[in-house]
């Protein structure tokens, strides 16, 4: 019975040592996030359908600022397929866009939540057509303005949601921090 209750207590002790270790962005952090996004400016037609965005992104945190917090630089690449069937000239057309992206946020590091990590930022891109060309759609630069936040479950994983307006409006997934 003692040795059922001492593993009972190494097990909760482990625990609760790898949720309260777990602390919020910091210069150095890295992250990569895996995320799949709903909605979203860019695209086609309000007639076509579009998958949702796969996305993946990495950031590393690269310097404090008063405020408390601390800014971060990173890349995003994410795909995202539509499909329009056009009726009347019995004729359906695909594309998709790749978007390859440099984006920077903020990290507000005020919060006394030890597994929160709270954000906003911008990212610049360029979305990369392919498939069929149709209408007015092409190759063009973008921009998205985004918050978020990610709660980690252990030091190293997190799951992450932001909104914003451009890839998606609102793209859920994990983080893994490095």
């Amino acid at each position: 019975m003692k040795m059922k209750k001492t593993i009972i207590y190494l097990a909760l002790t482990f625990l609760t040592v790898s949720f309260a270790n777990a602390q919020e962005f910091e210069q150095g952090t890295n992250v990569i996030n895996a995320g799949i996004g709903l909605g979203g400016y860019y695209g086609g037609y309000s007639t076509s359908t579009a998958s949702p965005v796969f996305s993946a992104s990495y950031e590393r945190g690269v310097w404090n600022v008063p405020g408390p917090g601390v800014v971060s630089l990173g890349g995003y690449i994410g795909y995202k397929r539509f499909t329009y069937d056009y009726a009347f000239a019995n004729a359906d057309y695909s594309w998709s866009y790749t978007t390859i992206g440099v984006r920077g946020a903020y990290h507000y590091t005020g919060l006394d939540i030890d597994n929160l990590d709270v954000y906003g930022g911008a990212m610049l891109s360029m979305r990369i057509l392919g498939g069929d060309e149709f209408g007015d759609i092409s190759s063009r630069p973008g921009a998205t303005a985004f918050v978020g936040g990610r709660w980690y479950f252990t030091d190293s994983i997190a799951g992450f949601a932001e909104a914003g307006y451009g890839v998606a409006f609102l793209t859920l997934g994990a983080s893994f921090r490095f």
